[in-house]
């Protein structure tokens, strides 16, 4: 019998590095991806036990939380809030100032989470052993974690950022994310 594939492989993000506030929304609806994989991935281990969907589910969300979601935080507190925590809103910064906070607390969260996915990842064929209540709980504060700091993002930080951030300073952070990725800049 053969097993369905838990969701489909990665997506090239629909904007390109030329508009860099719809690159970072663009990856944010990867974070909801990757964080609706993960919640598929624990169910289809309760339904069906950990075979290789599974496995290879863990590793996508791995993969991305390792390499992507860096990188795109980095983006941020480089390039999206420096303006807002430098502006005369103090509501602004203080939620630029908790957003970065947010964005340790992910970090740390994520050293248990990815504990909890390389044990799926690197389960034998047989033999698996669930989850404990303790992986199971890691995986689910990091994903909660992410719930509330997207839709700040989204909603009020990158309009308000993209709104004084002179056309050249969003040429800059462009060439800075193409430059961090080893894509060769366009000129």
């Amino acid at each position: 019998m053969t097993h369905p594939v838990i969701m489909p492989g990665h997506r090239a993000p629909a904007a390109g590095f030329e508009a860099p506030f719809e690159m970072l929304a663009t990856c944010h609806d990867r974070v909801e991806r990757m964080l609706a994989l993960q919640k598929k991935l624990q169910q289809h281990l309760l339904d069906k036990g950990c075979d290789e969907p599974a496995r290879q589910a863990a590793r996508d969300v791995m993969r991305y939380f390792d390499l992507a979601a860096p990188l795109h935080h980095q983006d941020e507190e480089l390039h999206v809030f420096p303006p807002l925590l430098a502006g005369p809103d103090a509501g602004l910064r203080a939620l630029v100032q908790r957003l970065v906070q947010d964005h340790r607390q992910m970090e740390t969260a994520w050293v248990q989470a990815r504990r909890a996915l390389m044990a799926i990842a690197d389960s034998p064929a047989s033999g698996w052993t669930p989850l404990t209540p303790a992986q199971t709980a890691a995986l689910e504060q990091f994903a909660a974690l992410y719930r509330q700091h997207l839709d700040d993002e989204n909603h009020i930080v990158y309009p308000a950022a993209e709104s004084v951030l002179p056309q050249d300073a969003i040429e800059a952070m462009s060439e800075d994310m193409m430059l961090r990725r080893g894509v060769a800049p366009k000129r």
